[in-house]
C-alpha cells in the first residue's frame, strides 16, 4: 500500500510539472539525483548522510553537520532534500560534499541509491521517515538517528490505522526528540531509545548571532535611534506596524524612531505598496542606499535576502511576520539578540513562539489597537522592556546545546580522545 501511494505520487508530480514550476523542479531534480550521485560520490570515501525535507529542517541540521565537518574531517557529508524550497536555496552550500534531491522512496530507487553510496550513518531531521530507505539502512547495518523530532498524538504512528506504518520507527537507532511529550508517546509504542535534547535550531540561531555580518550602512541608519525591526513581514503585519510608526516617529522630538522592514516577499509590487503606505516618510531601499542617503532616511526597506538574521541586532523591538496567515516565521532568530518580539495569532503550531509567549519575551497581537498598546509599553516602560529582553536571552540560553548532546552520543570516541 505504501509503495503504491509513492507511485501515485510520482505520477501526480509528473502531471503537475507540466503546469507548475515547483512540481517541475521536483520532477527534474529527482531524475537528476542518480546522475549526481554517480558523478560526485567518490569510491573509498566515508559518507555521513543528512536528510532534510526543506530549508527549515536544513537549518536545524546545520549545526550538527558543521560539527561533524569540523571534528571529523575524514568524513564526507551527503545532504539530500525532498523539497525544492530547500534544495534550490542550498544546492551550492559549501558545507556538504554532495547535495541532491532524495529520489522518491520506491524499492528500485532505494536499491540504486545504495549502489552509489553506502553511508556510515543517516541523520533524519525532524519529520522524515521514508519506509523503504529505512528498511534499506536496516538491511545494510546503517544506524539511523532522528534529530529534533517532535511527535504528536494525531500523527499516523499513534492512530489505529497507522499500525502498519508505525513499524518504520523500529528501524531508527535513536530518537533525539524536542520534548518530553514526544518521549512519552514513543514509549507507548515500546521505544525507549529516546533522548530529550530540545531543538538544534537554538544552536543555529546562536551560531548566526555569533557570526553576524557587520552592516555599515545599517549601522549608519540606526545611529542614535530607537529601531523597530519588522522581519519577514506580510501585508497584514504591515497594516499594524506602519500606522503605529507613522503616529510615533515624530511624537518625541528628543527621541529618534526608525523603522527597518525586511518583507517576506520582495517583488516590486509589494515593495511599492509598502512605500505608498509610508506616505510622508523618507523611505530608502537598501539596494539604493549610500552613506549620504541612509543617514537621512526614516525607513529602510531590505530588498534582498540573507541580511535579516544580522539586522535584528540593531533593533530595540521586533515583529516577526506571518502570524496572520501562513504561520509565523523564525522567532528565535530575533529573540537571540535579547529583544522583545511581537507576533500575530497564528502561532499555535510553533513551539518556540509559544514558549516565548509563556516566558513573557514574546507578545501576541490581533489588532492595531493592541499592537499600539504593547509596542508603546515596551518602548517607554524600561522595567517591562528589561523583563521581556531578559526572558528572551534566558530562554535561548536554556535551550541551546542539543547539537552537542547528539554529537557526543553518536561520536563518543571523540570525547575519549
Amino acid at each position: 500500500m505504501y509503495s503504491f501511494a509513492i507511485y501515485l505520487y510520482m505520477m501526480a508530480v509528473g502531471i503537475a510539472a507540466i503546469f507548475n514550476k515547483r512540481a517541475r523542479l521536483l520532477a527534474v531534480g529527482h531524475r537528476k539525483a542518480f546522475f549526481q550521485l554517480k558523478r560526485q560520490v567518490k569510491k573509498g570515501e566515508r559518507y555521513v548522510w543528512f536528510h532534510a525535507a526543506s530549508l527549515g529542517e536544513f537549518e536545524q541540521g546545520r549545526p550538527l553537520m558543521e560539527r561533524v565537518r569540523r571534528e571529523h574531517p575524514e568524513l564526507k557529508i551527503l545532504l539530500t532534500f525532498f523539497s525544492p524550497s530547500g534544495y534550490e536555496v542550498r544546492k551550492d552550500w559549501a558545507g556538504a560534499d554532495v547535495i541532491c534531491y532524495l529520489p522518491l522512496d520506491t524499492h528500485a530507487h532505494v536499491q540504486i541509491f545504495f549502489h552509489f553510496v553506502k553511508p556510515e550513518m543517516l541523520f533524519l531531521i525532524k519529520y522524515e521517515f521514508w519506509q523503504n530507505y529505512l528498511k534499506g539502512c536496516h538491511k545494510l547495518g546503517i544506524p539511523v538517528y532522528s534529530v529534533s523530532s517532535i511527535f504528536r498524538p494525531n500523527q499516523i504512528f499513534f492512530r489505529w490505522y497507522g499500525m502498519g506504518y508505525r513499524k518504520v520507527l523500529d528501524k531508527v537507532t535513536h530518537f533525539f526528540v524536542q520534548n518530553e511529550t514526544s518521549r512519552q508517546l514513543l514509549a507507548t509504542l515500546g521505544h525507549t531509545n529516546v533522548t530529550v535534547v530540545g531543538d538544534t535550531r537554538f544552536d543555529r540561531v546562536l551560531d548566526i548571532r555569533n557570526a553576524a555580518k557587520p552592516l555599515p550602512l545599517v549601522e549608519r541608519f540606526t545611529q542614535d535611534a530607537e529601531v523597530f525591526v519588522a522581519g519577514s513581514s506580510w501585508p497584514p503585519d504591515e497594516a499594524l506596524f506602519i500606522p503605529w510608526f507613522l503616529q510615533r516617529k515624530d511624537a518625541s522630538p528628543g527621541q529618534k524612531l526608525r523603522l527597518i522592514i525586511a518583507p517576506h516577499q520582495i517583488g516590486e509590487h509589494h515593495l511599492r505598496a509598502i512605500e505608498e503606505a509610508l506616505v510622508g516618510c523618507r523611505v530608502l531601499r537598501f539596494s539604493a542606499a549610500t552613506e549620504a542617503t541612509v543617514s537621512e532616511a526614516e525607513v529602510l526597506i531590505i530588498d534582498c535576502f540573507g541580511l535579516l538574521s544580522s539586522i535584528y541586532r540593531y533593533g530595540r523591538l521586533a515583529m516577526v511576520g506571518g502570524g496572520f496567515g501562513v504561520g509565523i516565521h523564525n522567532v528565535p532568530e530575533a529573540a537571540v539578540y535579547g529583544i522583545p518580539v511581537l507576533i500575530g495569532p497564528n502561532n499555535q503550531n510553533f513551539r518556540e513562539a509559544r514558549h516565548l509567549l509563556d516566558k513573557g519575551a514574546c507578545f501576541e497581537v490581533h489588532t492595531e489597537e493592541d499592537f499600539c498598546e504593547i509596542a508603546d509599553r515596551l518602548m517607554t516602560d524600561a522595567a517591562a522592556y528589561d523583563a521581556a529582553a531578559s526572558a528572551a536571552r534566558a530562554y535561548i540560553a536554556e535551550n541551546a546545546g542539543a547539537s552537542d548532546i547528539i554529537f557526543r552520543h553518536v561520536f563518543p570516541e571523540r570525547e575519549n580522545g
